[in-house]
């Protein structure tokens, strides 16, 4: 008689796969909503930080009820602080959900809106707005204006260089980092050009902030971050079959190309508005993203999301500490973020040497 042999696969229980998907999916499912318990909590903070410090009992006070409170509380509360830490929470997921996107289409861990030269193209457009004077505009309208003209210009660069066939994610990387010290240079070169009290407002505008935030301005950027977050979920699969490259994506019966530049668009459709209200605040964009990948994988309906809420728990967090390292003063909010994501940096190139050594 034949021995009967055993298979590894018929002596799984049938539902025991459905089981793991589905404690796995709970898991996901319990991560963004912890996440955004956080993040509710640093948003009440943030609001409740500052030189004139509120109780955190006077600040949900008077943001459930705004008419009892008094005239002085709500005045700090709803119209000078509340826009300011709704900004940092939509523009750090605006800079995570970039990210995420970037390092997905690219597959290269380093990509990041700041690391391909969208926001030193900001940077640029912004000083020179400033050197010209915005062309007879108001400031506050000429600086955001020629930031986000200047970024959306090197995105079409990247645009394209996308729609060109045979067209690698190396070359698109190489491309971003040519536009990154292109920009570099010309911002240099409008600093050196450019008068002592010019070169000062500069340097404030480069270091990030988001004191001169309005109810407009906020409005503006969440309902371009809402919009650009609802279509890149809409493609939550095609850019999850990416990640196992592009070979096996378009055997998939994904349009890589299409994709590609949609998303392209999108990512800097939704940096540029960010970045041009409230200047370059790095490392968001390249940290947001791998803290979600650790917590929930590459599946991207879960992945995307929580990039944006670690991206925004990020600057919210930094907006508070920008806040209290120096009581009574402003630090500027790009430096703290820069603190943050450059060890988290150093640590990520370290662990990437190793494994490649292993």
């Amino acid at each position: 008689m034949t021995p009967t042999t055993t298979s590894p696969i018929a002596a799984v229980p049938p539902g025991a796969a459905v089981q793991r998907q589905r404690a796995r999916e709970s898991r996901r499912a319990r991560m963004l909503l912890l996440f955004a318990a956080l993040l509710t909590g640093t948003l009440l903070l943030d609001v409740a930080t500052g030189p004139s410090l509120l109780a955190l009992r006077d600040v949900v006070s008077t943001l459930l009820h705004p008419q009892q409170a008094d005239a002085m509380t709500r005045a700090i509360v709803m119209d000078m602080r509340l826009p300011i830490a709704l900004m940092a929470l939509v523009v750090g997921a605006a800079l995570g959900l970039g990210g995420v996107q970037m390092q997905t289409l690219l597959d290269n861990p380093l990509a990041s809106p700041f690391t391909l030269g969208l926001a030193a193209a900001a940077g640029f457009g912004a000083a020179l707005a400033l050197v010209t004077d915005g062309l007879g505009l108001p400031q506050l309208l000429a600086i955001p204006l020629g930031a986000f003209i200047f970024c959306m210009l090197a995105a079409s660069l990247l645009f394209g260089l996308a729609m060109l066939r045979n067209v690698s994610s190396q070359t698109l990387i190489l491309a971003g980092i040519a536009l990154l010290f292109l920009f570099q240079s010309l911002l240099s070169l409008v600093q050196f050009m450019a008068s002592p009290e010019l070169n000062q407002q500069i340097i404030f505008w480069l270091f990030g902030s988001l004191m001169r935030t309005t109810w407009p301005m906020l409005a503006i950027t969440t309902g371009i971050t809402v919009v650009c977050a609802m279509l890149l979920q809409r493609d939550a699969w095609a850019l999850t079959c990416l990640r196992l490259g592009e070979a096996r994506a378009r055997s998939l019966g994904v349009n890589v190309t299409r994709l590609r530049l949609k998303t392209l668009v999108l990512v800097a459709l939704m940096t540029a508005t960010a970045i041009s209200f409230v200047g370059i605040i790095g490392f968001i964009g390249l940290v947001a993203p791998h803290i979600a990948r650790m917590l929930v994988g590459e599946d991207q309906r879960y992945l995307m999301p929580l990039s944006a809420l670690c991206g925004a728990l990020l600057l919210s967090t930094a907006s508070v500490l920008s806040k209290s390292i120096v009581p009574g003063a402003l630090f500027p909010i790009g430096i703290v973020t820069a603190l943050i994501g450059v060890p988290f940096f150093i640590w990520l190139v370290l662990s990437r040497r190793g494994r490649g050594r292993a």
